[in-house]
């Protein structure tokens, strides 16, 4: 498994219900979830399994790249990669 085998899970799914289906509202009764991906994310320690058409974020670090973007008095732009 490599390594990986006793991560923690994480379902990214719809809001709107426990299903994997937005239509189906809330807390449905006998329904399946079909997870079309699983992502590992080494650094956070844990696994997601995607479901349905959810779309997932990139995380930031502690101090984002954009905290080092300056510009000074003369319009020069510094800081960008």
């Amino acid at each position: 498994a490599l390594g990986f085998g006793n991560c923690p899970i994480c379902v990214a799914k719809t809001q709107y219900s426990l299903t994997d289906d937005q239509t189906k509202l809330g807390a449905p009764t006998d329904f399946e979830v079909t997870v079309r991906n699983l992502k590992i994310s080494a650094g956070a320690g844990f696994i997601v399994a995607l479901t349905g058409e959810i779309m997932t974020m990139p995380g930031l670090p502690k101090v984002p790249a954009a905290e080092r973007i300056d510009v000074d008095e003369t319009g020069k732009i510094s800081g960008l990669f």
